[in-house]
């Protein structure tokens, strides 16, 4: 009887699950209906949509955008970004007013490069700083965010040389400085314009009023003052000094524009201006002969073309090998130059090498700081795109420094005077911009003592008037100022701001070449001052003013950028 019950309920169960999916389908079924009827209404009426509704309507440059009266259905960003902007500037929404008693909240833009467009980093900048500025401009600052672009001296000198080669086959030479800066200014317009764009199609919420260009009459008035001043306070003055030179630019450039390279051993490596392969990573070991029949001294070199530069030999004072040499003289061997033996201990390291060093003091840092302090001959043997001069002798002159780089070599061979050859682990600078291989040359350069600002610096973080977080990056800091050097500010470019001083040549002045004479140079915020000083300076004197050809560092300005823009702040 148990069994029957169980079988019973059972089959009860079956029969109302089966009643209850019955009734589900039933209620599905009626709703299916209702939704097809529904679409089938909705697409009749869907053919009835005016297309115009769903277009934005025309709207005037500078009013407030008219939008279309439905929503599209897919998003376009040209459609709904535009007419937004021009409204906003019309409206003067990014304008920051002098006169207000808000509390002020100024940044600047870092400039643009004008060498090109925009890229995707500049997108995040530009994003993070609007941020800051609409947030500030919302809490009750008088918020201003200055546009402008960078003239960028050496990199938009650059990238203008090469197209003019690529389209034309000129050089800047070819068109003289007055054509060239045109191009360079077509090409300032053409891709100023473009960044301009950029940012407004960005949407950055820039004061535009305030736009500034980093070499408009505004800004360059500024950096003359500049150098005018720290020239009379003693802190700018003119030298002649080891720089780094680039034989493609011919110009000095700094050291940040100098990429290092350690080569482990013997390499070739591609050069501008050469069709093969240049040999680096190799220390090159040859004889000079002794006066007075003492024989010879080896000396060895990673760049065996700079022999001709050399105008003396160290050795260490405590060396037994050549305590009898010292005061006497080698011999040249391609123009009979006499070479003192000199003791340079800081330099010579009896255990390296040979123990004797050749000096080139016109052709090498270390070499330069010896030459100094011994008083030799500094012997500049490359003209300024790196071809051997007239100082390097009539076998080798005109050689470009490579090709002299074998030349010398073969001719050390013919005079039994080369030694060998073996592998040297070098750093080799390059040029960042040109790729070039860095020169270290002598040249009159003009100069900024960097010596009081540094100790400045530094005295700031020791007394935590400045912290800088984390700490650790203190001794970066130190390291860094506490063996700072001068900056050499000129550059041999054509597209930059002009150096403001200019050359006196008198009429019974026996060298005649521009800054023969260091006290024959004016400083001067424009000409007219010049020609008044110099009649002060040369009263009854017949002469020729000429200004320095010279440009000066594209970094020299920018320090003076922010305070020159934020005029607000203060």
């Amino acid at each position: 009887m148990k069994k029957e019950q169980k079988a019973k309920e059972k089959e009860e169960k079956k029969l109302k699950a089966k009643q209850k999916e019955e009734a589900r389908l039933q209620v599905q079924s009626a709703s299916d209906g209702a939704n097809k009827s529904e679409k089938k209404q909705k697409k009749k009426g869907a053919t009835n949509e005016n297309p115009e509704d769903f277009i934005d309507p025309y709207t005037p440059t500078g009013q407030k955008k008219l939008v279309a009266s439905q929503m599209a259905k897919q998003y376009s960003p040209p459609a709904v970004e535009k007419s937004w902007y021009p409204w906003w500037e019309s409206s003067q929404y990014f304008v920051a007013d002098a006169t207000s008693s808000k509390p002020p909240f100024v940044i600047v833009l870092p400039p643009p490069n004008v060498t090109g467009a925009l890229h995707i980093g500049h997108a995040i900048a530009v994003a993070i700083e609007d941020a800051m500025i609409r947030w500030r401009r919302m809490s009750g600052y008088n918020a201003l965010w200055i546009p402008g672009m960078d003239h960028a001296g050496i990199a938009t000198q650059v990238v203008v040389e090469k197209k003019i080669m690529r389209e034309r086959k000129l050089s800047r030479h070819d068109l003289g400085r007055d054509k060239f800066l045109s191009e360079v200014h077509n090409w300032k317009d053409q891709y100023g314009g473009t960044i301009s764009r950029q940012l407004r199609t960005l949407g950055a919420s820039l004061d535009w009023s305030h736009e500034c260009f980093t070499m408009d009459e505004q800004r360059s008035e500024a950096v003359t003052e500049a150098f005018v001043r720290l020239y009379k306070e003693g802190l700018i003055y003119r030298d002649i000094r080891l720089v780094n030179w680039d034989c493609t630019l011919r110009t000095a450039i700094s050291d940040i524009e100098v990429d290092r390279v350690d080569l482990k051993a013997e390499t070739l490596l591609e050069v501008p201006g050469y069709s093969n392969p240049v040999q680096f990573g190799v220390l090159t070991s040859f004889a000079y002969p002794l006066e007075e029949g003492l024989g010879e001294i080896i000396v060895a070199t990673t760049r065996i073309e700079t022999m001709l530069g050399d105008t003396a030999i160290a050795v260490h004072s405590q060396d037994e090998r050549y305590k009898h040499l010292h005061g006497k003289y080698a011999v040249h061997p391609f123009n009979g130059r006499k070479l003192e033996i000199i003791c340079a201990d800081d330099l010579v390291k009896a255990t390296f090498g040979t123990g004797a060093v050749k000096i080139t003091p016109a052709h090498d840092s270390k070499d330069f700081n010896v030459g100094k302090q011994h008083n030799l001959d500094f012997i500049n043997i490359f003209t300024d795109d790196g071809n051997i001069n007239e100082n390097g002798g009539p076998q080798f002159e005109g050689m470009p420094r490579f090709t002299a780089r074998a030349a010398v070599i073969d001719a050390l061979k013919e005079k039994g005077l080369y030694r060998g050859m073996e592998n040297n682990e070098i750093e080799l600078g390059r040029c960042s911009r040109t790729n070039d291989i860095v020169e270290p040359m002598i040249k009159p350069q003009w100069f900024v003592n960097c010596n009081t600002m540094a100790k400045a610096a530094l005295h700031a973080v020791k007394s935590k008037e400045i912290e800088i977080i984390p700490p650790q990056y203190e001794q970066d800091w130190y390291r860094w100022l506490e063996n700072i050097r001068d900056w050499c500010i000129s550059r041999q470019l054509w597209w930059g701001h002009r150096v403001p001083a200019w050359y006196v040549t008198l009429e019974d002045d026996k060298e005649k070449d521009m800054g023969s004479y260091i006290d024959h140079w004016i400083i001067a915020r424009n000409k007219s001052d010049a020609v008044l000083e110099a009649k002060q300076r040369y009263p009854e004197k017949k002469y020729q003013l000429d200004q320095d050809p010279d440009v000066l560092d594209t970094w020299f300005f920018s320090w003076s950028f922010p305070p020159n823009c934020t005029w607000l702040a203060g």
